[in-house]
């Protein structure tokens, strides 16, 4: 299954719109990021893995892959937590994807699933 929503990131002043493409398919139970993310891109495995869980819905046990879109722009920092966690739940079938076309997300997600601030919101919107 597959679920594409926006985020969006900073470069230097310039905000940008990132695409977040999330595909499912069976296989082992793996989630990968790619697509230029830093440290705290790579973290976001753990963030949004141990968030949807603490919120009381489902982690897929599918071989997952979250794309960064797109990919020659370097991805800094936990504001695609959020499109991350919501693309996941889209495409496993657990939320109304017909509206996210429209909606960006932006978030850095807690442990126990609630949202913490991100810098940067206002070039990117």
């Amino acid at each position: 299954m597959f679920c594409s929503v926006k985020s969006g990131g900073i470069t230097g002043l310039e905000g940008h719109v990132i695409h977040v493409e999330v595909d499912m398919s069976n296989g082992l139970p793996d989630l990968s990021i790619v697509g230029l993310g830093d440290a705290a891109v790579r973290e976001a495995r753990q963030r949004v893995r141990s968030a949807i869980r603490n919120s009381g819905l489902e982690f897929p046990l599918k071989k997952t892959t979250v794309n960064l879109a797109p990919a020659n722009l370097r991805k800094e920092g936990s504001v695609f937590d959020l499109a991350m966690a919501i693309g996941i739940l889209g495409a496993s079938g657990q939320g109304n994807t017909h509206l996210l076309g429209d909606m960006m997300f932006l978030g850095e997600l807690s442990l126990d699933g609630s949202l913490r601030p991100v810098r940067g919101v206002l070039p990117i919107v």
